[in-house]
């Protein structure tokens, strides 16, 4: 009788296998001739005994071999990079912007949670909390740091030299120092422009245009960022002087002086308002648009969603594709590319949406050749 066992285990080493070793099994021939009834019978069944015995332990040691090859599978993958995120408003107002961002991302390959984190920071439209939050984001020492809203592009600039920077921002990146030139920004902050501070005074064009017999309008600004709100209320002030218009200027940066600048805006007996630029009106687009139905205001601003909302007129850049382009920026630094080597993109893209609806309700006659020229006519 023929009987086999399992004599011995020994580890090797296959070529270019770079993490745990693995077992060989090498079998050995044993054999046993033995006559029946001299005690050969009880040394086959020892032989099989111990080769069942063997067997189980095989299995066991196996087994235990097996569970340490995703764990040093794992170790040998290179660490998911992170990337800070730091925004004006918060995750529910702005949720637009965060998925615009990660659309981006897609887009360029990096899916969140699969190859790539992001460390969110909000400053709950409290801008003076913009420095704070950017210092915690490089000590966290993320790979790069995107940002929404020209506070926070500065707040973080003005925080490191070393890490990528990706911003998207109203002004002259140029003017407010973001870079030192568009084609080559140099150093290490790149990003997105939407030049606010050119299309506002458009605005007031327009509004003008559907009511030419105003005398008087109102500009309304976030003086929380006067990087952002001199430079617009400048240009729409030589704007309306040019039109024959008087101008009236009025601040909001918190929710209570939002909604007391709509009655300021009756007592000045303004026909219409314009709205500058910022992160803090943008995240608030349905309020304005509530607020200018309440009192009757024909309002113009630069998100689609204020016109859509009920608000007048919109016009302006769009700002999730900003942001989308943002997420595709940081891309392509994750995967090598330097800041100094990404010229700075300018959206060029400007829509205008005009709501008929709302037209209708406050007596205004919609010119033709105006609403031939709307991206979108809401009705």
């Amino acid at each position: 009788m023929w009987a086999f066992a399992l004599s011995r285990f020994r580890e090797v080493s296959e070529p270019g296998w770079t993490g745990s070793r693995r077992l060989q099994v090498t079998p050995r021939r044993t054999s046993c001739r033995c006559r029946p009834g001299s005690g050969g019978d009880s040394l086959s069944g020892a032989v099989d005994g111990g080769r069942h015995m063997r067997r189980r332990e095989f299995i066991r040691l196996l087994g235990g071999v097996a569970a340490t090859w995703p764990i040093a599978a794992l170790a040998e993958q290179p660490a998911m990079p992170v990337v800070g995120f730091l925004g004006p408003g918060s995750a529910e107002t702005d949720t637009y912007r965060v998925t615009a961002f990660e659309q981006g991302l897609r887009e360029a390959g990096l899916v969140v949670g699969r190859n790539v984190r992001i460390e969110y920071r909000w400053a709950q439209s409290r801008y003076d909390q913009l420095p704070a939050l950017a210092a915690e984001l490089v000590e966290a020492r993320v790979a790069v740091i995107a940002t929404s809203g020209t506070p926070a592009a500065l707040a973080a600039k003005a925080s490191t030299t070393t890490i990528p920077i990706v911003f998207e921002t109203a002004a002259d990146p140029v003017q407010i120092g973001l870079v030192t030139s568009l084609n080559r920004p140099g150093g290490n902050v790149t990003g997105i422009t939407q030049s606010s501070d050119v299309t506002t005074p458009k605005r007031l064009e327009l509004l003008h245009e559907l009511l030419p017999g105003a005398r008087a309008m109102v500009l309304l600004v976030n003086p929380a960022a006067p990087v952002l709100a001199e430079p617009q209320s400048r240009n729409v002030r030589s704007a309306a002087q040019t039109m024959g218009l008087e101008l009236h200027v009025l601040n909001a940066s918190t929710e209570t002086e939002l909604e007391a600048a709509f009655p300021k805006l009756l007592e000045l007996q303004a026909s219409g308002l314009v709205i500058a630029g910022d992160a803090f009106f943008t995240s608030r687009s349905k309020k304005l648009a509530a607020l200018a139905a309440q009192y009757k205001v024909p309002a113009v601003y630069q998100w689609r969603e204020f016109a859509a909302s009920g608000g007048l007129m919109s016009y302006g850049s769009n700002v999730t594709e900003t942001h989308r382009l943002v997420g595709i920026y940081t891309a392509r630094i994750l995967k090598g590319d330097k800041p100094a080597d990404l010229p700075v993109q300018q959206a060029t893209n400007v829509e205008l949406y005009i709501n008929l609806k709302t037209a209708k309700a406050l007596g205004i006659s919609v010119p033709l050749p105006l609403s031939g020229r709307a991206d979108e006519l809401f009705e």
